[in-house]
């Protein structure tokens, strides 16, 4: 059964991929790069399981959160053109 979700994951990452390559608009890759990530994180945790190494689940909680914070970087610099303000050190007093 867990041998049939990997397969499934695979197939969905090829099918993300593909609408990585010919999304109309950058958001549309952007939402496929998220997704090839959040299918990733699921596969490591399937693969995981099948090889009896529960480690991969801590593996996967962490790339599941740097492809999160990954998104949200990506996004707000595609959206800004930058990924924050400096500040300025004068107004800050």
């Amino acid at each position: 059964m867990f041998t049939a979700a990997a397969l499934a994951l695979l197939v969905t990452v090829a099918l993300a991929l593909v609408r990585a390559l010919a999304g109309p608009t950058v958001f549309d890759r952007a939402q496929a790069a998220n997704t090839i990530g959040t299918v990733a994180m699921l596969l490591l945790a399937v693969i995981g399981f099948l090889t009896g190494r529960p480690e991969f689940l801590d593996l996967a909680i962490v790339y599941g959160l740097l492809n999160v914070v990954g998104t949200i970087a990506v996004l707000k610099f595609f959206r800004y053109g930058d990924l924050g303000e400096p500040g300025d050190e004068t107004t800050a007093k």
